[in-house]
This record gives C-alpha cells, sequence and structure tokens, in this order.
C-alpha cells in the first residue's frame, strides 16, 4: 500500500501555471495523475513509471503539463498556459504500471482543486 497527500492547488488565471506535489509514503509505484471537473468522469492527465521514468499525457495537456518525481518519492506536475477547462479537482494516483484508466488505481490521494478563471 502506499498513501498520497496532494498539496499546490490554487486560483489561478488563464496562461498562469501552477506546480501541483504529491508526497508518496510505503511502497514504490508508477504514479499519475487524474482529475474530474463537476459531472464529469474522472480523466488521465500523466503518468510516469517507476522502472524507467518514462511519462505518458493526454493529448488535451501535451506540451503545457509536465509529471515528474525526485529521488525522495514526491510526485510533481509542473501546469503552464493552463486554460479554463483545466479547472478540476487533480488527483494523484499509485498502481503496478502507469495506467490511463483511473478503474484500474487502488491509491487515492485526497485531490486538490484547480481553477483557472478566463
Amino acid at each position: 500500500q502506499v498513501q498520497l497527500v496532494e498539496s499546490g492547488g490554487g486560483l489561478v488565471q488563464a496562461g498562469g501555471s501552477l506546480r501541483l506535489s504529491c508526497a508518496a509514503s510505503g511502497r514504490t509505484f508508477s504514479k499519475a495523475w487524474f482529475r474530474q471537473a463537476p459531472g464529469k468522469e474522472r480523466e488521465f492527465v500523466a503518468a510516469i513509471a517507476w522502472s524507467d521514468h518514462q511519462t505518458y499525457y493526454a493529448d488535451s495537456v501535451k506540451g503545457r503539463f509536465t509529471i515528474s518525481r525526485d529521488n525522495a518519492n514526491t510526485l510533481y506536475l509542473q501546469m503552464n498556459s493552463l486554460k479554463p477547462e483545466d479547472t478540476a479537482v487533480y488527483y494523484c494516483a499509485a498502481a503496478l504500471w502507469p495506467y490511463s484508466d483511473y478503474r484500474k488505481y487502488d491509491n487515492w490521494g485526497q485531490g486538490t482543486q484547480v481553477t483557472v478563471s478566463s
């Protein structure tokens, strides 16, 4: 099992930047960021493999968001050129592989709100 705690959300104007963090304790897994807007299904944002740190992105964030992790097992999501449609609760998740399907993840953080104003 792994415990996950997100931080770094907030309110930002369109075109701005935010960096989310996810502190992880317990076993080392591949990790991912998902987001969920009101009334919508949870959607994949980005993932990073535990073994080789290979990264994967949703098309909607490619070129704007960067996922990374440090040696202390903290996960990051650098979000640049934010758009109002990026507004959502962002969750970090952990699993053996960097899946893009949220239903394959058993370990979740509590979520952090990101609001992008136009």
